[in-house]
């Protein structure tokens, strides 16, 4: 099985809360040998990567929750921060407020994350890990700024570059410079998260965590509900991009058009978060929506597990 995290920022705090839950539930027919991730989906893949690559899922569920607590905005200075970001975010709904190009702010967001990074990652513990025979994969997508190539950066090369490089959301952070390799911003104008590389490995399931709602309850009319509406939409283009490559190959083996021993069906399960939170509340640190998105995805992630097994006693397996 492999697990593939959408990109959504602070949104991602459900992500964290699903893969919390499923590393201390994990089926016994399960083997997770591949994950995926981009913007924060790729922070919360690398993070239960962590503790999978040790056979120690159990610190990987640790550093889930003690990660999204370290960067919630707890501390009296850090929550002015996150409050003034907000009304930011008001006033360019209302289309008062200009636009303020990155390179013109100071790095202090960039900074602290780069040092949360540090504190919940040994990377060059992690590179000897990721060549061990039989680890899990980690794949984690950004995109090159210059060329536009869609980067995949892996478990052996894994860096605060390219965790940085994945959420480097161009409106606030500054294009990332990972060495050797490119400048870049988030993953999400790449794949989002990387999927079809997943038939390399063989797997006989994806599951996919899933933060942009796929369905809208009514048409968007006010501006601000018209970009939250296009941002939700943005986000999904290209996971459904990716997840009909699958069908595509479900479909050719079915057909007998593809008979390559080398391929075979694979199927797809979603955990969506489903719900409008609207883009804003993306970038909110508050301590009290971070919570509450881990709890809901844990119950998610209880709730994916008992269907699952239902589905399975059905089929008698």
């Amino acid at each position: 099985m492999a697990i593939a995290c959408q990109g959504g920022g602070s949104h991602t705090a459900f992500t964290a809360g699903v893969l919390e839950w499923l590393m201390g539930a994990l089926p016994t027919d399960v083997d997770v040998v591949a994950l995926s991730g981009t913007s924060g989906g790729a922070i919360c893949a690398a993070l239960a990567w962590d503790g999978l690559v040790r056979n120690d899922p159990a610190l990987g569920a640790k550093k889930l929750r003690g990660f999204w607590q370290a960067m919630s905005a707890s501390d009296p200075f850090d929550q002015i921060i996150n409050q003034t970001l907000m009304g930011i975010m008001d006033l360019r709904d209302l289309m008062v407020m200009p636009e303020v190009s990155p390179y013109h702010l100071p790095t202090w967001g960039e900074d602290k994350f780069r040092s949360v990074l540090n504190e919940y990652f040994n990377f060059a513990e992690l590179h000897e890990l990721a060549h061990r025979p039989g680890a899990p994969i980690l794949r984690i997508g950004a995109v090159e700024v210059l060329s536009g190539h869609f980067e995949l950066f892996n478990g052996e090369d894994l860096s605060p570059e390219c965790l940085l490089a994945s959420a480097a959301i161009p409106e606030l952070f500054r294009a990332v410079h990972v060495p050797g390799r490119g400048v870049y911003w988030d993953g999400l104008f790449s794949q989002n998260p990387p999927i079809h590389d997943f038939i390399e490995y063989e797997v006989d399931e994806i599951w996919v965590i899933q933060i942009n709602s796929s369905t809208c309850a009514r048409v968007p009319t006010q501006t601000h509900e018209i970009l939250d509406r296009r941002n939700a939409l943005a986000g999904n283009l290209s996971l459904e991009q990716e997840l009909t490559f699958i069908d595509m190959l479900n479909r050719a083996i079915a057909n007998g058009r593809l008979t390559d021993s080398r391929y075979h069906p694979i199927t797809v399960e979603r955990i969506p978060m489903d719900r409008e939170l609207g883009y804003r509340s993306k970038l909110d640190r508050n301590p009290a929506l971070l919570e509450e998105l881990r709890e809901f995805g844990k119950t998610k992630c209880r709730w994916f597990l008992k269907q699952r097994e239902t589905k399975n006693v059905r089929r008698g397996l």
